[in-house]
């Protein structure tokens, strides 16, 4: 399966620096020969430039030109008249279709919609205020009985990202699963009709973004819009147990709904799938079938469940089934033995919800008991309110020892809020923090790391490996 140019033409419907010829209209295009970073531009490649806060990829039509671009978008009225004239006279010239459409961005978003229309794999789209890649990769281990599985990469979870996750996939793939995340109203909506799912997943309401939105009544309503382009006999996979998402669902859409719940948290009732989590965490029974859990959790056991659901969807009974090999990105649900020191790397990103359910994690570890916790960002008014609700709960855990960092409001909040704590303090950066856990750390003992991307918490991890190797061999 290909793009033709003059299908592309067709697209947006729009007059172009002339007519295709006859050789032009029938060249064909891999979705993957779809460019936007002209670095990597090949000869044959359609380039589309793209415009952000710190580039713009306009600057770099003549390169992609001289570069052998089998054609060129351009957004029309975002070049000054004298430079769009001259960029449509070369490329007049040259003989290379240019196409001038109203934004770019969105014929990107177009082209990826076009070529999901040409797959035959169902799509799986994923959001949530928290554990939306978590639940990518499971939902991609949890479909590799069908075959090969395509999923978004990294933070590929945006504007550009679900785009570009959709070209790459291979009409050889059993399935697609697409992450979308936001950053207001509209974005979803944008990539739900893009990728046409045929399934979709709500990993929760949190409050996330709640800086940006303003409510969580908003945030709901955000995430619903993954709805927007869902087919009409598609299935929305959801927890059991949230009235706001429920009632903020039922306003967009119509159709069939399953909710997943694990027994004991009181919400069986309205439960379509119930699990059975043991003791240990290690095993989950659902469908009459005893499924291993690959990550430790319990948020983790019921994202699991919304997994093995969109398998069931997908045609996979419980006796296919079998050990999920989940491998996450960095930085989420990583552990690490440093000088026999337990490491709970969670230092990729963090909002309330997700902190709260790392800190009960972690309170169900044996041995001492610390953490390093940064601040959460974009939370706007409420942010203060829900970083001292974060130590708070850190304080009725009776943690060993508790590290904040952060030198503003934030901070002074939770050190307030966690005041009592064997050992505590405030620091204003990761360096300082490895500092102060040089003298409390000990073989046997277990250490979470939590915070916001910003925080940049992870440059504690090499300073950490460096005292425990120097503790293990001071020579």
């Amino acid at each position: 399966m290909t793009l033709r140019l003059a299908q592309l033409q067709e697209l947006w419907g729009i007059p172009t620096t002339g007519s295709l010829s006859a050789a032009q209209a029938a060249i064909t295009l891999a979705p993957q020969a779809i460019c936007t970073d002209s670095r990597h531009l090949a000869p044959g490649q359609l380039f589309v430039p793209l415009a952000g806060e710190r580039f713009d990829g306009h600057t770099f039509l003549p390169a992609a030109q001289e570069l052998g671009a089998a054609a060129l978008l351009a957004q029309n009225g975002h070049l000054d008249l004298a430079s769009q004239e001259a960029l449509i006279g070369e490329a007049t010239k040259a003989g290379v279709p240019l196409w001038l459409v109203p934004d770019t961005l969105l014929a990107y978003q177009q082209l990826a919609g076009l070529w999901r229309q040409q797959l035959q794999a169902p799509v799986v789209a994923v959001t949530g205020s928290a554990g939306k890649t978590t639940t990518r990769e499971l939902i991609r281990a949890a479909l590799a009985p069908l075959g090969a599985v395509s999923a978004s990469r990294g933070n590929n979870n945006n504007d550009i990202g679900v785009p570009l996750t959709l070209l790459q996939a291979s009409s050889n793939d059993a399935a697609v699963v697409v992450e979308m995340g936001m950053r207001g109203l509209g974005e979803i909506e944008r990539l739900s009709c893009s990728a046409r799912p045929d399934v979709a997943v709500i990993t929760n309401i949190g409050t996330a973004h709640i800086g940006r939105l303003g409510s969580r009544e908003a945030i709901a309503t955000a995430k619903c819009e993954i709805t927007a382009g869902l087919r009409p006999d598609g299935v929305v996979v959801i927890p059991a147990g949230d009235p706001l998402l429920d009632a903020a669902l039922a306003r967009v859409w119509q159709g069939r709904v399953v909710r997943i719940a694990l027994k004991g948290e009181g919400h069986e009732a309205q439960a379509d799938w119930l699990g059975r989590l043991d003791a240990s965490g290690e095993t989950l029974v659902v469908a009459g079938v005893v499924v291993e859990v690959p990550l430790e959790g319990i948020h983790h056991a019921r994202n699991l469940m919304l997994a093995l659901a969109v398998a069931r969807e997908l045609g996979l009974e419980p006796d296919r089934w079998q050990p999920l090999q989940v491998d996450l990105p960095g930085g989420r649900s990583r552990r690490l033995e440093l000088g026999g020191v337990l490491v709970l790397d969670e230092t990729y990103n963090a909002s309330p919800e997700a902190v709260l359910a790392s800190l009960d994690l972690l309170a169900r570890q044996p041995g001492r008991r610390f953490a390093v916790l940064g601040t959460m960002l974009e939370l706007g008014e409420q942010s203060l309110h829900l970083h001292r609700q974060v130590a708070e709960r850190a304080r009725q855990l009776g943690l060993d020892g508790l590290v904040i960092v952060d030198g503003g409001e934030e901070g002074a909040v939770m050190l307030e809020a966690a005041s009592g704590l064997t050992r505590l303090e405030r620091v204003a950066t990761p360096e300082a923090a490895a500092a102060q856990l040089k003298g409390w750390l000990a073989p046997g003992d277990v250490l979470l790391l939590k915070a916001s991307r910003g925080v940049a918490l992870e440059r504690l991890i090499p300073l950490l490996q460096q005292q425990r190797q120097h503790l293990a061999d001071p020579s």
